[in-house]
């Protein structure tokens, strides 16, 4: 059964035929279509109305659409593209104001403008294919650091969506449980569904069972009881941006499971790339929380909870992405670089020199 493990044949972004594809991960699992993007417009709306979602994923998607509208900037203007597509740049960059992979992959692509004589769609397409070929890469190597620290069979809990659909491929958390299942020290995934999304059942649970890893769904509420049960031996989670004292930003929801970890002495952990570290943030306190909008607790599977507008009812939402688990309630940090036990700030500082 765990031969199949590390095919890892799905993905969620390819490029084709001169085109940005992307698999629509708001009609998963339901359907499987991949949306056919041309234009860097049609790039920042499939991040920001979640077409794509998860923080490698989307600096991914950002590297690919950055060389959508250049080609079209050069097509327009051959002596002027460089000027003209900082519009597109600063569009793309609004799209999610969270994830700093986003703003790390935009850059990454800004740095080689100067050194482009010429048409720059080949130079540019060939650096977002090596962004997205080295997340993959980094995943894999964040999976091994990760599994090393499960020790011993257990059952694990996980948050969200953090896999092949949320990367380049293979995955981050996802990455780790894949590889520790595949050593023979996870016998059983529990997914919180994750509202209001749906990540964790609709995404996860999917993921997972493509790989035949036994996984079971469970609604946030239920999380204590679970990890009262005494079964559970790591909760793993990922991350969308970390600040330079280790504080972690994620899927909203994130810090209560990490609070009911400790209490529960169950070990935490975080797997990201190293792109996820915001070392010019100085603690997760400054980091901008994304407020969506309220119709998405306001509904569910897109029907209103109310017969009527929930609004007309005097019904208000308050709905952020994302929350901040303090660096000091996390066991483990686990990037591509290695793993760090017990995040700190000179340790990150180590981490980030270690090439």
């Amino acid at each position: 059964m765990m031969e199949n493990i590390l095919n890892d044949n799905i993905r969620a972004i390819r490029w084709q035929n001169n085109a940005l594809e992307l698999l629509d991960q708001r009609l998963l699992p339901a359907r499987a279509e991949y949306l056919r993007l041309e234009h860097v417009n049609d790039v920042a709306d499939a991040i920001r109305d979640m077409v794509v979602r998860g923080a490698p994923a989307i600096g991914i998607t950002a590297a690919y659409g950055v060389v959508i509208a250049a080609s079209a900037r050069y097509q327009q203007s051959a002596t002027s593209w460089k000027q003209d597509i900082l519009d597109d740049i600063h569009t793309l960059a609004q799209a999610r104001p969270t994830a700093v992979n986003l703003f790390w992959a935009l850059d990454h692509m800004k740095q080689l403008f100067d050194q482009i004589k010429g048409d720059p769609t080949k130079i540019l397409l060939d650096e977002a294919s090596d962004i997205h070929r080295k997340d993959i890469e980094a995943n894999h190597t964040m999976g091994q650091y990760g599994a090393a620290l499960i020790d011993k069979s257990c059952a694990v809990l996980t948050h969200c969506n953090t896999g092949s659909l949320a990367t380049g491929g293979f995955g981050t958390a996802l990455g780790v449980i894949r590889q520790a299942y595949k050593n023979g020290n996870i016998k059983q995934v529990f997914a919180d569904e994750t509202r209001p999304w749906l990540q964790g059942s609709r995404l996860t649970a999917w993921e997972l069972s493509q790989d035949r890893i036994p996984v079971s769904l469970i609604v946030e509420g239920a999380a204590a009881h679970l990890l009262k049960q005494g079964e559970i031996g790591w909760v793993i989670v990922g991350a969308d941006r970390i600040a330079a004292n280790g504080d972690v930003a994620n899927k909203i929801g994130t810090y209560g499971l990490a609070i009911l970890a400790r209490h529960h002495n169950v070990k935490f952990m975080v797997a990201a790339p190293t792109t996820t570290i915001d070392m010019a943030m100085t603690s997760g306190e400054k980091i901008t929380i994304e407020q969506r909008p309220g119709a998405e607790i306001l509904s569910f599977g897109g029907q209103s909870i109310y017969e009527n507008n929930m609004e007309n009812e005097g019904i208000c939402a308050w709905n952020p992405a994302f929350d901040i688990t303090p660096y000091s309630l996390i066991d483990a940090l686990v990037t591509e670089k290695g793993a760090i036990v017990q995040p700190t700030h000179e340790k990150l500082v180590a981490l980030m020199k270690n090439d």
